[in-house]
C-alpha cells in the first residue's frame, strides 16, 4: 500500500471584502494565496505569511490571519524566520524530534 501525502483544502476567506465582493480582485489574490497555500508544506507557508503580513505592514499579521486560517502566531514565527539565515539541514521541514512519532508494529514474542 503506497501512502498519499493529505492535501489539505483550500479555504475561503474570511476578511469582509470577500464577504461583501466575492468578484472583485482583492477576493480573487485572496482565493490564489489560500490555492497556494494548500498544496505547500507548513514551512513554506509560514513563510509566505510572515512575508505577506510584513509586506502589508501595521495590522498585516491579524489579515493575513483572517485570509489564510493560520494563527497570528504561526504568523509571526514565519516573520521572524524570515530575518534568520536559512537553516543548513536540507530536505528538513521540522526540527529534529519534532513531529508525529513513528508507528512501531508491535510483534507477539513466540
Amino acid at each position: 500500500m503506497s501512502r498519499q501525502k493529505k492535501r489539505r483544502v483550500s479555504r475561503a476567506c474570511e476578511c469582509p471584502a470577500c464577504q461583501q465582493h466575492a468578484n472583485r480582485l482583492t477576493a480573487e489574490v485572496h482565493r490564489a494565496i489560500n490555492r497556494f497555500f494548500s498544496v505547500t508544506d507548513e514551512r513554506s507557508r509560514r513563510l509566505l505569511a510572515g512575508s505577506l503580513a510584513r509586506e502589508h505592514g501595521h495590522g498585516g499579521i491579524t489579515l493575513v490571519a483572517r485570509i489564510t486560517g493560520l494563527s497570528p502566531h504561526t504568523i509571526r514565527r514565519g516573520r521572524r524566520e524570515l530575518e534568520q539565515p536559512p537553516p543548513t539541514r536540507r530536505g528538513q521541514i521540522r526540527r529534529q524530534g519534532a513531529g508525529p512519532k513513528p508507528i512501531e508494529k508491535k510483534v507477539p514474542e513466540s
